[in-house]
C-alpha cells in the first residue's frame, strides 16, 4: 500500500516544482513591463538635468549590483528561488525608477555632461616676450 501512495505523491511533488518554476520564470519577463508600477511616477518631475544625470548613474549602478547579486545567488542550490525572494522586488523597483528617470531625461531634452576638457582645448595664447635688459 505504501508503494501505491508514494507514486501519486511523487507526481504531485514534481508538478508543484514545475509549476513553481514556471511561475518564477514568468516574473522575469513580466518585470520589464510592470517595473514603473513599483516606482513613484512624479518623483523626477522637478529634477533638473544635473540631478537627473546623477540619479540615472546611481540607478544604473544599483541595477548592476542587484543583477550581480541575483546571478551569484542563482549559482547555489535553490538559487533561483533565493534570487527571486531576496532581490527581485528591489531589482524591479530600481528598474522602474530608472525608467521614470530616463523618461524625465528625454522630456527635459537633457544631454550628458562631457568629461572635463583638457586645458589645451582652449584658444591658443600668444607667447609673452620679455624686453631685453638695458646694458649701460
Amino acid at each position: 500500500m505504501a508503494a501505491s501512495l508514494s507514486s501519486p505523491l511523487r507526481y504531485c511533488g514534481a508538478l508543484v516544482v514545475l509549476l513553481a518554476g514556471a511561475a518564477l520564470s514568468g516574473c522575469a519577463g513580466m518585470s520589464e513591463t510592470v517595473a514603473p508600477a513599483f516606482a513613484d511616477p512624479g518623483k523626477y518631475e522637478l529634477y533638473d538635468c544635473k540631478q537627473l544625470e546623477a540619479e540615472r548613474k546611481s540607478l544604473a549602478s544599483r541595477t548592476a549590483d542587484l543583477q550581480k547579486l541575483m546571478d551569484k545567488a542563482e549559482t547555489g542550490t535553490g538559487g533561483a528561488v533565493v534570487s527571486e525572494l531576496a532581490y527581485r522586488n528591489d531589482y524591479v523597483a530600481v528598474r522602474g525608477s530608472a525608467q521614470l528617470a530616463d523618461d524625465a531625461w528625454r522630456r527635459n531634452k537633457c544631454r550628458e555632461t562631457p568629461p572635463d576638457a583638457p586645458p589645451a582645448a582652449a584658444a591658443p595664447q600668444r607667447p609673452v616676450i620679455k624686453p631685453a635688459p638695458k646694458i649701460r
